[in-house]
């Protein structure tokens, strides 16, 4: 059992005593000399509702060199992360058709013996295949199109099987394949890791197969997250680094295009369409009118986005490299005032692990992506934070709130776990083993004061392709419950200390 004395309730300010019966002893990763037992001081900590990512590529199956389900799974609980969402580009891809997957499996399990039919079966059974027990709660998405090659959409009948029916009673009753089956067993994997969207992620929907692909979306109720950028040629954002590179740019329309393209087809078909890392000012402005419009547009953008601008590029080089690429300094500073003023609804963080060998590859053939769970708080406190545009509590709405109720879920409301959300004069205690379903209770420690130093070297992820390596952050993630579970710890018995009590939220 771990008591943390004197913690602070995020949105409330109230303090409470936590206590955590639990440590999760099949899951629980925690950091040289971090504390999982005992008694320690919490009053420079908050306790917030679990961060949750709805766009991270652990790459597995496929391309397990870069990243692996456990691995990338490490990488979310040591960020603070409780719940992310699976991109489905993996190899095959996660479109619902039966494939052989055995090829680019090579861990010694027979697949074929267990009946694994596709990826999305694959994921589903994933801990129970490999025998282990990930520290993370997670979610997929389909491909929009079939081995995302956008000729052909992918078909409901192949995927609704993998739908948890219970939650999304919203697909139509019409779809021939019957999802609830299995839908009353707890133990069904179908329900432990639902489908939450369509997605293409990596490439836009082409136009041939967009309308159908709503269609399916309005049928099924899973939103379309849409990589909101196409370009055929091009490394890095058109503009001056890329001519002092000598590289091929990628102008800034190649964003707005798409989404004024899926903006008209939600006027058109009311469709549910959610703009991932959306990262130009006239998209913003875009997605601003469509809301203001009451069309149900959602976005997100990336730390990246808000850190960074192509000149950042003449720095860190291929570490800097993504799609949609760095875009312009007034870009990066319109995206800070899109979180501002509400139009971007969640941060994600695109987590993109890539090897060594491909990021040194040079800057016109380098991989797109770099990593980003395991300093995404730090780097959006330091930007968002102490830069002015939004306070903590917001950063915890963009980063917990809003990315668990895109994919269906209910976040953990802290307040409610003490039957209040008025403050007490008298300190209340928080035991986790005595509220009503704990199972469901999913939360973040955070030290917003905690000054600490990225080293990617350290990371949990197979990557090391970021561009906030030796970076200075103030604030982070100290410790990740999961059903009121301890899965992961960096507290240590100096966690807390009195002299940083009233710096405390």
């Amino acid at each position: 059992m771990l008591t943390i004395h004197d913690i602070a309730v995020w949105d409330t300010g109230e303090r409470v005593d936590l206590i955590i019966p639990q440590i999760d002893r099949g899951r629980l990763l925690a950091e040289s000399g971090a504390v999982v037992a005992g008694d320690i001081d919490g009053s420079s900590l908050i306790v917030a509702p679990g961060l949750a990512d709805p766009h991270v590529h652990f790459r597995d199956p496929g391309q397990r060199d870069k990243e692996t389900m456990v691995t990338g799974s490490q990488a979310a609980a040591a960020g603070g992360y409780t719940r992310v969402l699976i991109m489905p580009n993996t190899l095959p891809a996660a479109d619902g058709r039966d494939v052989n997957i055995q090829d680019v499996v090579d861990d010694g399990n027979e697949l074929e013996e267990v009946g694994v039919v596709n990826t999305l079966d694959y994921l589903q059974r994933y801990e129970q295949l490999h025998n282990v027990k990930l520290p993370v709660r997670y979610d997929l998405s389909v491909c929009a199109s079939l081995g995302r090659a956008g000729k052909l959409p992918t078909q409901p009948d192949d995927y609704v099987r993998f739908m948890d029916c219970a939650g999304q009673s919203s697909h139509s009753d019409n779809l021939e394949t019957d999802a609830s089956e299995g839908s009353d067993d707890s133990n069904n994997p179908v329900l432990e890791h639902p489908l939450r969207a369509i997605t293409d992620d990596g490439s836009a929907i082409t136009g041939q197969i967009l309308d159908a692909v709503l269609a399916d979306s309005k049928a099924t109720g899973l939103p379309v997250l849409e990589h909101c950028e196409h370009h055929d040629s091009g490394a890095i954002n058109d503009g001056a680094v890329s001519r002092k590179l000598g590289i091929a740019g990628i102008p800034a329309e190649t964003e707005l295009a798409i989404v004024d393209r899926d903006i008209e087809a939600t006027r058109r078909t009311g469709a549910h369409i959610h703009f991932q890392h959306v990262s130009t000012a006239g998209a913003f402005d875009a997605v601003r009118k469509a809301k203001a419009e009451g069309l149900p547009i959602t976005c997100e953008t990336a730390p990246h986005y808000l850190a960074l601008c192509d000149e950042d590029i003449l720095k860190y080089g291929a570490m800097a490299k993504m799609n949609p690429p760095l875009r312009s300094e007034a870009d990066r500073r319109a995206t800070v005032a899109a979180i501002a003023d509400g139009t971007v609804d969640m941060i994600a963080t695109d987590h993109a692990p890539h090897t060594a060998a491909e990021k040194a590859s040079g800057l016109a053939d380098a991989p797109n992506g770099i990593i980003g769970l395991e300093c995404a708080y730090g780097v959006c406190r330091k930007v968002l934070v102490e830069g002015g545009a939004i306070s903590d509590e917001r950063l915890i709405e963009l980063m917990s709130l809003e990315p668990e109720r895109l994919m269906g879920h209910t976040p953990t409301d802290v307040a409610m776990l003490l039957n209040t959300s008025a403050k007490c004069a008298t300190k209340r205690t928080l035991d986790l083993s005595k509220v009503e379903h704990p199972e469901n209770v999913d939360l973040t420690l955070i030290d917003t004061h905690n000054e600490w130093t990225v080293d990617s070297s350290k990371f949990h992820s197979k990557g090391r392709n970021t561009p906030f390596d030796g970076w200075k952050l103030t604030g982070r993630p100290m410790a990740t419950i999961i059903g009121s579970k301890l899965v992961f710890s960096r507290l240590s018995n100096g966690s807390g200390s009195k002299e940083d009590s009233s710096r405390a939220v």
